[in-house]
């Protein structure tokens, strides 16, 4: 998809005589030589040392009575072992995407490892503990190796020890471990800023919004949703408009933070509609919501896609919703969209100066 559109930009800048055909051709001839993002090759490696992970699991948990514990042990530890040096070993040779899938197998084998250790000796401990440890290991196993593969173990590793705290503790906040669901999703967003697992970042941008969804379960309260809301659109003009210390890391995160901000504060205000229901509030929460949406649309709709998308459908959202609930009469919802339309198309026209005017600068400085 993006190198048709790159050959197309490529053919239009040649038409206007802005490039020369040798060098569109070289540039396009150094897209095609790139590594390609997605490889039949690696994902079926990755399906394999996810399936020999889950062996060596299923065979920990049998507990081999039959085995002497000392064999058990020492086996699950030459295992480890064998696997990353067999994995340096690929990485120096250049094979990145077999030696992702030992690493795979070798932060699997750790958690084998704790389980089987604790089956044996009856260590005490509890499973938070072992998630706890085995988070650690992995996030230090993808540090040592810089591996991508290892980065998203770690973030799967961090859900599962959040949802065996929820179940452990019937879904209560107790004592301080709630609070290491964020703390590792941070640890996973250092990771992939460090081993380049791009499309890891998910896994703890949507750790972090059902952490938060998970406070609002606890409290179920307003002032829970309108934190949600404010917090969440300020996060997304703050990576929308970062301040300078700032600019720089809000620019290498690419696309996510800014969808991930507003998306917070989607749900925020989709909490307070559960909340207001009726009256003048549910209308200043319509007209704020719209502007919300406007204001997506306004600062990242050019250049973000899902936040663009997710502006759409939140104004569109919101609009049939007033119109089906806060407006009884046609006269009245006939009022409600004009208005709408007049704020939306005095704010269009705002933003079209101002791209003309940005224009004109930036055509001026080249000049």
């Amino acid at each position: 998809m993006y190198r048709g559109r790159l050959e197309r930009d490529l053919s239009l800048w040649v038409g206007k005589g802005l490039l020369r055909q040798e060098t569109a051709g070289a540039l396009l001839a150094e897209y095609d030589s790139r590594p390609a993002s997605f490889s039949l090759g690696r994902v079926l490696m990755a399906l394999a040392a996810v399936l020999l992970a889950a062996a060596i699991l299923l065979v920990v948990a049998s507990n081999w009575e039959a085995i002497p514990r000392l064999v058990r042990v020492g086996g699950i530890l030459a295992l480890i072992w064998v696997v990353h040096i067999a994995a340096a070993r690929m990485l120096a040779r250049g094979a990145t995407a077999a030696a992702g899938g030992l690493l795979v197998i070798g932060a699997m084998s750790f958690g084998g490892a704790i389980s089987l250790v604790g089956q044996m000796y009856h260590v005490s401990g509890d499973q938070q503990t072992v998630m706890y440890l085995w988070f650690a290991i992995a996030t230090v196993s993808a540090i040592l190796f810089r591996s991508a593969a290892v980065t998203v173990v770690a973030g799967f590793l961090s859900w599962a020890s959040f949802a065996v705290y929820l179940q452990n503790n019937d879904t209560h906040w107790i004592g301080f471990n709630p609070w290491m669901a964020p703390v590792m999703a941070v640890i996973v967003i250092g990771l992939v800023r460090y081993t380049g697992a791009e499309r890891a970042r998910h896994l703890a941008y949507l750790l972090l919004i059902g952490w938060l969804a998970w406070l609002y379960t606890l409290y179920e309260e307003i002032a829970v949703a309108l934190a949600f809301a404010i917090g969440g659109m300020a996060a997304f003009v703050l990576t929308a408009l970062p301040p300078r210390p700032i600019a720089s890391l809000v620019r290498t995160a690419g696309a996510a933070p800014a969808f991930y901000s507003f998306l917070v504060a989607v749900i925020g205000f989709l909490l307070l509609h559960i909340e207001i229901e009726d009256g003048w509030g549910l209308v200043v929460l319509g007209v704020v919501t719209l502007a919300a949406s406007v204001l997506a649309i306004v600062l990242r709709g050019r250049d973000n896609g899902a936040v663009r998308y997710l502006a759409y459908a939140t104004f569109a959202a919101e609009m049939l919703y007033l119109a089906s609930v806060t407006v009884g009469s046609i006269l009245g919802t006939s009022s409600l969209f004009l208005f709408s339309g007049l704020v939306v198309a005095l704010v269009a026209w705002m933003v079209i100066r101002l791209e003309r005017r940005f224009s004109a600068s930036a055509q001026g400085e080249r000049a």
